[in-house]
């Protein structure tokens, strides 16, 4: 039975393709004390080429990354063929439920132990994509997934924040349009008066419950104005008489 992992989407890449990104990676101390110092060197200067800062602490994944305001968490496999693949999954379960983002990455060099790993992924009943298992030849391979992966979340993060950003932006626009709208249909009020109207005394509620002399005392409207504008939300005989001009 083939098993297809969903990992196509990450694909290898040098480590000056994240150049000028940042983010803070926490790894697992009981992770770093077991891999070989040659490697926990790689992942070192990999950190701090792409302007990552580092720090080990005692989590329950590999690694925990925080990019652009957003958390995404990591198991990392360096040696499938040295682990207790009971264990593994159900570490795999319990994490998949604590974080949102969540993902296995495994060293599999061989085709043997890709088979292995693709029959446990069966034999412990995975759901497919819950969370995502990412193989990789190597060691190298595998940190620089991970940290792509990392990346390109945080990368998404912000732009679905600059996104609502715009659309609120938006909103307010076409709300201070209709604001323009309605007061400037007060007989007397131009552009001018209905953005002083707004900056003093604010919404088209706080102006109809507004008195004269109140509206005297905030803005630099006339007396006749303010009159206008009392009438106009008061006294049903004004607002709904017919308008010349």
């Amino acid at each position: 039975m083939a098993l297809h992992f969903q990992v196509n989407v990450y694909r290898y890449y040098q480590p000056s393709t994240l150049a000028g990104s940042s983010g803070v990676c926490m790894m697992s101390s009981t992770w770093r004390d077991e891999q070989h110092p040659s490697f926990l060197n790689f992942i070192s200067c990999f950190l701090k080429e792409n302007s990552f800062r580092s720090n080990i602490v005692p989590i329950a994944p590999d690694f925990i990354f925080n990019c652009g305001g957003l958390s995404v968490a990591f198991m990392f496999v360096t040696n499938w063929g040295g682990i207790d693949t009971a264990s593994f999954f159900r570490k795999v379960q319990k994490l998949k439920e604590q974080f949102a983002n969540f993902y296995v990455v495994v060293t599999l060099p061989t085709k043997e132990q890709n088979d292995s790993l693709i029959y446990s992924y069966i034999k412990y009943g995975m759901q497919l994509g819950r969370p995502t298992f990412v193989p990789v030849r190597d060691l190298e391979m595998g940190f620089e997934k991970i940290v792509k992966i990392a990346h390109a979340r945080g990368a998404c993060k912000r732009q679905d924040a600059l996104a609502k950003i715009k659309a609120e932006k938006e909103k307010s626009v076409q709300a201070m349009e209709i604001y323009l709208q309605v007061v400037t249909s007060i007989p007397g009020v131009d552009s001018h008066d209905a953005n002083v109207l707004n900056q003093t005394i604010g919404s088209i509620e706080a102006i109809a419950k507004s008195s004269k002399e109140y509206i005297l005392e905030t803005t630099d409207l006339s007396p006749t104005t303010a009159e206008t504008i009392t009438r106009f939300f008061r006294d049903p005989k004004f607002y709904l008489a017919p308008k010349i001009g």
